[in-house]
């Protein structure tokens, strides 16, 4: 039994199949296969059961599965050791985050990072808070950065950001003008939605406790989208401030208050709270929470 296999094993069982494992790995399905058989033929029992073109696990798989799991972190950690005896961070950083985030508040993070740690190779994998948590249980990330609360037990989570969620509107609007607007005005005029998110609740909360029906025009995934239909006269919406600044300032929307109406958002970094961190991990950590030393 090797560690190559323990990892096959596992990908597998994430995978829920072979093929899927293989392009995951960067292998042949073949390859994937004769590494299974060797696996169960040592282990002298089937792991996986293959009936029916779906990849479950038999009694044996669910017993060996935190076995292997456990062995290859232990693996994972014995390199992580031995590679920080080197004297600079290096390696490899992964993050997951939404495209908001990616596009407002991360280049800033990643510049002075890469200052600093020019050794260490950043990735951000785009996804929605759900995958992103997802993806940070079967460890193929990380780092997370997500809208808080985070109730999940199982992360660690820290404050990177702060944001005031506002109304925007075309340059053109008259809202534009007065720069104030109350509930009641608002819920004249065509609003553009989130489909879905904390920022969604928190929005339909505030009509329905005031009693006021939007004219929901439209419900759209991608704050960026959303931007441009507003720019394009389509509706009004609200969005993080950081996102529509540089907009505001070359005319193209405005921005204006609700009156009585206080929005903020907060982004949080997760990571599991079982992860071992490595030096380049931590150093991470520390400068996207602003702890870093002088």
């Amino acid at each position: 039994m090797d560690f190559e296999q323990l990892k096959t094993f596992l990908e597998v069982w994430r995978q829920k199949s072979f093929s899927r494992a293989a392009e995951k790995l960067l292998i042949t399905q073949p390859a994937v296969s004769a590494q299974i058989r060797s696996l169960e033929k040592e282990m002298g029992a089937a792991l996986f059961d293959r009936k029916g073109g779906k990849v479950t696990f038999t009694a044996a798989g669910r017993v060996f599965e935190p076995f292997a799991e456990h062995s290859v972190e232990t693996q994972r950690h014995i390199m992580m050791t031995i590679a920080e005896l080197q004297r600079s961070p290096r390696g490899e950083i992964s993050i997951s985050a939404n495209e908001s985030t990616s596009l407002y508040v991360l280049p800033n993070v990643f510049a002075e990072f890469k200052k600093q740690y020019t050794k260490v190779s950043l990735t951000i994998v785009r996804s929605d808070k759900s995958r992103t948590m997802e993806a940070l249980i079967n460890r193929e990330v990380d780092f997370g950065v997500v809208s808080l609360p985070i109730k999940d037990q199982r992360f660690k989570v820290e404050l990177i950001n702060k944001d005031e969620i506002v109304l925007v509107v075309p340059a053109s609007h008259p809202f534009c003008k007065s720069g104030k607007v109350t509930l009641e005005q608002l819920a004249r005029y065509p609003l553009l939605l989130p489909k879905a998110g904390r920022q969604r609740e928190l929005l339909d909360n505030i009509f329905r406790m005031h009693d006021y029906h939007p004219r929901t025009v439209m419900e759209v995934e991608s704050s960026e989208l959303m931007k441009r239909f507003i720019a394009a006269g389509l509706g009004m919406g609200f969005l993080p401030r950081t996102n529509v600044l540089e907009d505001a300032k070359a005319g193209l929307l405005c921005i204006t208050q609700v009156e009585g109406v206080r929005l903020s958002r907060d982004l949080g970094l997760i990571y599991l709270k079982d992860k071992t961190l490595t030096r380049a991990a931590q150093s991470f950590l520390d400068i996207a929470t602003g702890v870093q030393e002088s």
